[in-house]
């Protein structure tokens, strides 16, 4: 299986199944003399992990991160700093329930990617999806921890959920603080109580439903990214296509901006006292491939999760025609555990692009 490598300079290569031994990363290119502990990654995992209340997932894992290699103990110091040899870092799988997956070990999971496992290699990892399965990202949330320490502080990258099934928040009630104080992410307290009820109601009925995470990157300079086929936006996109169950990426206003103006559409630009400001952002951030200095803004949608209770039509390995039901443990709605991942996922982009931009320019 290819394709586990992700980046150009700051690279990561994940590695582990939902219902292996453990999870890791190894992280290459990283530069030296950066702090670096596992109390650095462990918070980033702590908002990741399932179990942490009833609308997600019930499978209890601590997720603790181990460093296996690429830090060193800094006498001027007195603390780790990364080396600028490899990472490697380990999350062990502890709360694994496989013979829960022994009754459908045949049976190819509507929306799942189980078939397409089967049709490309022949076999799959019918215990919870092995490789396809949304536990590999936790490997990418400890990765992104340590691109969040590479790019230091001035840099702010943070996501909320702005949407569960058809219920949106109200923007006008949008505070990032309130992102830390509900179990959704979400930016309007107001809206949560709904939420609850909404996820409360399809747990009970065996189903589950989409959301719509949105991410915002702070402090950028204008200049990183490149033209052509090394687009910021174009990376960025990539990135998030890559977490599972995202079906859909737009970044600033996306496809609303099919609908728009010219006139409207276009970011205008003032002279400001440290440079060039724009009025709007409906380019979110982006223009040609390369960041303007204003917030990066994304959004992705991510489907509802597959797994579910209600009985749904299939096929077998031997391509009979069956139903299926879904037991175990899952999310009711993935889009919540996926606003930290995709929080990891853009701090990757950010500081591979950062590492790109430095080699053959300077700030």
């Amino acid at each position: 299986m290819s394709h586990n490598t992700f980046g150009h300079l700051f690279r990561i290569t994940t590695w582990g199944e939902s219902h292996g031994p453990a999870l890791g990363v190894v992280i290459d290119g990283c530069p030296s003399g950066i702090a670096l502990s596992e109390a650095d990654i462990q918070p980033w995992l702590d908002r990741r992990r399932p179990g942490t209340s009833r609308h997600v997932t019930p499978r209890n894992e601590a997720d603790q991160v181990r460093i296996l290699s690429g830090v060193f103990e800094d006498d001027r110091t007195g603390g780790p700093v990364t080396t600028g040899a490899p990472i490697s870092m380990i999350i062990e799988n502890t709360d694994a329930h496989s013979k829960d997956y022994d009754a459908i070990r045949d049976l190819w999971r509507p929306g799942h990617a189980d078939y397409t496992y089967d049709a490309k290699y022949g076999l799959r990892d019918y215990r919870g999806g092995g490789r396809s399965s949304a536990r590999e990202t936790a490997a990418r949330v400890a990765a992104g921890a340590v691109a969040r320490k590479m790019l230091g502080d001035s840099i702010t990258i943070r996501g909320a959920l702005v949407q569960i099934g058809d219920q949106a928040i109200d923007r006008g009630n949008w505070r990032w603080e309130d992102t830390l104080d509900n179990p959704f992410f979400s930016p309007d307290a107001a809206i949560v109580e709904q939420w609850e009820t909404r996820l409360d109601d399809l747990r009970r009925a065996g189903s589950s439903t989409g959301a719509i995470v949105e991410l915002h990157v702070s402090g950028l300079p204008a200049g990183l990214g490149a033209p052509v086929y090394g687009k910021l936006d174009a990376d960025m996109a990539g990135a998030m296509m890559s977490i599972p169950a995202v079906k859909g990426v737009e970044i600033g206003s996306g496809f609303a901006s099919a609908a728009m103006r010219g006139e409207d559409a276009a970011d205008e630009m003032r002279m400001g006292e440290n440079g060039p400001v724009f009025l709007t952002n409906h380019n979110g951030g982006v223009l040609g491939g390369i960041s303007t200095g204003q917030d990066l803004v994304i959004r992705f949608a991510v489907k509802p999760t597959s797994s579910i209770r209600i009985e749904r039509r299939t096929l077998d390995r031997d391509f009979e025609e069956t139903t299926i039901s879904t037991r175990g443990r899952h999310d009711p709605c993935v889009g919540i555990r996926a606003v930290p991942v995709g929080e990891a996922m853009a701090a990757l982009v950010i500081a591979d692009h950062w590492l790109r931009h430095a080699g053959q320019s300077a700030f």
